[in-house]
């Protein structure tokens, strides 16, 4: 009995066009060169760095598309992910449809910094509980000798950032210095950042300008002193290899405002204003598009913001239980 089902099922097999179309389907690859072919076409009209990081788009084509050409069901994605990658790019991503976002690249001083911050270990210089506010994204207390702290977690769009920072601003406002730190600050809206800076300033400032793919200059115009009061008692700005794309702005801007000292490690190096795109598949790429300059110039990318004080931390600094940069910020301070 057991032979007569088997032969049954090679018959039946046989009676379709084999038994692999039948038992196993393929990954779809109808639609792989499409989506190459667009994820190459987008990059090179949105892409600003090609000049900077001295990358022959073109020449990149010619290597991959055989690849992309010859590439079965999902092998497009590993197709997709070298070329991005070449780009050697901290925004830049692949995703496929209703999956998570795969980086491409992780900048150096990212890796370096990563577990060189620890907010328990900064809890550890506070006698009293942190307050809370913007969400939880807003960290902040007096720390030492009438010296405040606030912590910033995000720049993010979604979260009520500026609510919680001029919350605690009124908190800290009678503190004879003020530490702000935005180590592990992974970036968001510039609206947010320059939002704080407001606060700082006692005059109009000039936001950061970007290049256009075309050479020219796009001046980043200006903001102005915002809220009841202005905080100009000195400012000691904690940063560090984990500060990503809009934190940098945010840094290299902060850097400017006479008040404030910048201590630490030397910031990503990322900050490209990154757009989704969506392939034809439904696969969708994160590509940076703006080339936001420094004050000297200069790309943020690669380069990242420099502090005004290097004070350099490791891991084992932090398993040790001490925040070196935290403080000579408060040294600097008192």
């Amino acid at each position: 009995m057991k032979v007569q089902k088997i032969i049954l099922f090679s018959l039946l097999c046989f009676a379709f066009t084999g038994c692999r179309d039948l038992i196993v389907t393929e990954p779809d690859t109808s639609q792989n060169v499409a989506d190459f072919e667009a994820a190459w076409q987008t990059v090179k009209s949105v892409y600003p760095y090609f000049q900077f990081k001295h990358i022959d788009w073109d020449s990149i084509h010619s290597v991959y598309s055989p690849l992309a050409n010859a590439a079965k069901g999902d092998e497009i994605f590993t197709v997709l992910f070298n070329m991005l990658a070449e780009l050697r790019d901290g925004h830049v991503s692949l995703q496929a449809q209703g999956g998570s976002a795969v980086s491409t690249y992780h900048p150096p001083r990212v890796e370096k910094d990563k577990y060189t911050y620890s907010p328990f270990v900064v809890r550890k210089y506070f006698n009293k509980e942190l307050r809370l506010s913007g969400d939880q994204q807003v960290e902040y207390e007096i720390i030492s000798d009438n010296v405040g702290y606030i912590y910033i977690a995000s720049l993010s769009n979604n979260e009520p950032i500026l609510d919680g920072f001029d919350e605690a601003l009124v908190y800290l406002k009678d503190t004879k210095g003020l530490i702000i730190d935005v180590r592990n600050n992974g970036g968001g809206s510039d609206n947010n950042s320059n939002g704080i800076i407001e606060r700082l300033i006692s005059s109009a400032m000039n936001v950061l300008s970007i290049r256009l793919t075309t050479g020219g200059i796009q001046q980043g115009g200006l903001i102005y002193p915002r809220g009841p009061f202005q905080y100009t008692k000195p400012v000691a700005m904690l940063i560090n290899g984990t500060c990503f794309s809009a934190c940098e702005d945010f840094a290299e801007m902060m850097k400017h405002v006479p008040t404030v000292t910048a201590v630490g490690d030397t910031t990503a190096g990322a900050s490209g204003a990154p757009q989704l795109f969506a392939l034809p598949s439904g696969k969708k790429i994160n590509v940076s598009t703006k080339d936001i300059l420094r004050y000297d110039g200069s790309p943020i990318e690669w380069n990242g913001v420099l502090p005004n004080i290097l004070v350099s931390q490791t891991e084992d600094d932090i398993k040790q239980g001490r925040d070196k940069q935290l403080e000579h910020a408060i040294q600097l301070l008192q």
